[in-house]
C-alpha cells in the first residue's frame, strides 16, 4: 500500500462523482463559486433596477416631479426605509396638473393688452386685423 492514490480497504467502492482523489482540484467547489458570484451579481442588478423604477417612470412627468421622486428614491436607498420608495412610486404614477402654462398664457395676454393701451393710435380690433 505504498501507492497514495490507492483506495483504503474500508472505503466504499462506489464513491459519488464529486469526491476527488487527494491532490486533485475540486471542480464542484469551482462550479458553485461561479454560480454564487453570478447569483449575487444578478440579485444586485435586479435590486438596483427595481429601486430605480420610480425614477424611470417619472421621466415622462415634470422636472419638479422627477426631482422629488429622485430624492425620495435616494432616501429609500440610503435609509432602507421602504416607505420612501413607496411614496416615490406613487408620486411617479400621479400626473400633476399643469398650472404654469395657462398662467403664463394669461400673463402674456395681459402684457399684450397693456402694450396696446400704451400705443398711440386707433385701438386694435378684437380679431387682431385692421379695423374697417
Amino acid at each position: 500500500m505504498s501507492d497514495p492514490l490507492a483506495m483504503h480497504p474500508a472505503a466504499p467502492h462506489a464513491l459519488p462523482v464529486f469526491v476527488t482523489v487527494p491532490g486533485a482540484g475540486d471542480w464542484l467547489m469551482n462550479v458553485m463559486l461561479g454560480f454564487l458570484i453570478l447569483t449575487v451579481i444578478s440579485v444586485g442588478v435586479l435590486y438596483l433596477k427595481l429601486h430605480a423604477l420610480p425614477e424611470h417612470m417619472a421621466h415622462r412627468g415634470q422636472r419638479v416631479q422627477l426631482q422629488v421622486v429622485g430624492v425620495l428614491a435616494l432616501l429609500a436607498l440610503f435609509t432602507h426605509n421602504h416607505l420612501f420608495w413607496i411614496a416615490a412610486l406613487l408620486l411617479a404614477l400621479i400626473e400633476f396638473p399643469d398650472f404654469s402654462t395657462p398662467l403664463n398664457s394669461i400673463a402674456g395676454s395681459l402684457d399684450r393688452m397693456a402694450a396696446d393701451e400704451r400705443r398711440p393710435g386707433p385701438p386694435a380690433s378684437p380679431g387682431g386685423g385692421p379695423q374697417a
